[in-house]
């Protein structure tokens, strides 16, 4: 658990795709091997960024493995094999465990919500697999994890901590405590880090910035902050991965194709992005020379 416990920059790595809208595992291995590079702690596999909610299982799976098998020596594989479904996310978790991830990332039944004891349950069963951190995006899920939820929760021996979407008041509650907890949203993630003494980030931005997230968690900067702001509140101006496939598409990181229903950032939103883009260094950022695009040099499939 310690491993775990002691990264402080995880990237929910995105999942690119070849023009057919298969998964691009040459061009995914290198964005990881960027990550790499950068410092990066740990990696998560088809998380929200990474769209596994639109992969098949078997592709969601497949990912797992290819990223346990070739990368498990230099970075942490965490697995994002949670579901609403608890039989689902439980059959996850162990091929997850089996092909060789390090944790899981674990979240609360959505949209067919339970009740609290519901929920506690379907953690238990999951948890009894292998180690996890619990994932709460109320925006998401519709539904807060209190620590009146998470806080019996964290006896299990196989809870690692929470990735924490309410705030940082909540994550220096559960700090207090001894519950480990990693910023869920990127631009409170530098105070979560140095204020309220967070274990670190679970990132977006990281995508695109690995080495800038690295000093952010490592350096009490508060200049560097304050440089990445705008670009951050710039990723998530439509829900997320919307922004950062459109950035990384724009630097040339990963080619311009996207999974419905997802479509490319307008025009205008590009125009901002760029703009924001060009105030940082080409090998600031992932990818070569950032780019306009035109609204015809995406590709969108089903």
């Amino acid at each position: 658990m310690k491993p775990l416990k002691d990264a402080s920059l995880i990237t929910a790595i995105k999942t690119p795709f070849t023009d057919s809208g298969d998964i691009d595992l040459k061009t995914y291995d290198a964005l990881v091997e960027q990550q790499i590079l950068a410092g990066v702690d740990g990696i998560i596999v088809g998380g929200t960024t990474g769209e596994g909610h639109l992969l098949s299982w078997e592709e969601h799976l497949m990912l797992i493995a290819h990223s346990a098998n070739k990368f498990g020596r230099q970075l942490l594989i965490i697995g994002n094999t949670g579901s609403n479904n608890t039989r689902e996310a439980i059959k996850a978790t162990e091929n997850g465990f089996a092909t060789g991830m390090d944790a899981a990332l674990q979240i609360n039944p959505y949209y067919g919500r339970t009740s609290g004891a519901g929920v506690k349950a379907h953690f238990s069963r999951v948890l009894a697999i292998g180690p996890a951190f619990i994932y709460n995006v109320p925006g998401r899920t519709g539904q807060d994890l209190t620590p009146e939820i998470i806080e019996p929760l964290s006896k299990h021996e196989h809870f690692i901590g929470v990735k924490e979407c309410a705030g940082n008041e909540r994550i220096g509650y559960y700090e207090q405590r001894g519950i480990a907890c990693w910023s869920g949203n990127d631009d409170e993630s530098f105070a979560g880090r140095h204020q309220y003494n967070s274990h670190g980030v679970i990132s977006v931005t990281s995508n695109l910035f690995p080495g800038l997230m690295r000093r952010l968690m490592d350096d009490n900067n508060a200049e560097l902050n304050e440089r990445l702001q705008q670009i951050m509140q710039w990723l998530f101006c439509e829900p997320n991965p919307i922004a950062v496939n459109t950035a990384l598409m724009m630097t040339g990181a990963v080619s311009p194709v996207f999974r419905l229903p997802y479509q490319a950032l307008s025009r205008a939103q590009r125009e901002q992005g760029l703009a924001l883009l060009s105030a940082f260094a080409s090998g600031e950022y992932i990818g070569d020379q950032a780019q306009l695009l035109a609204d015809s040099d995406f590709i969108y499939r089903a």
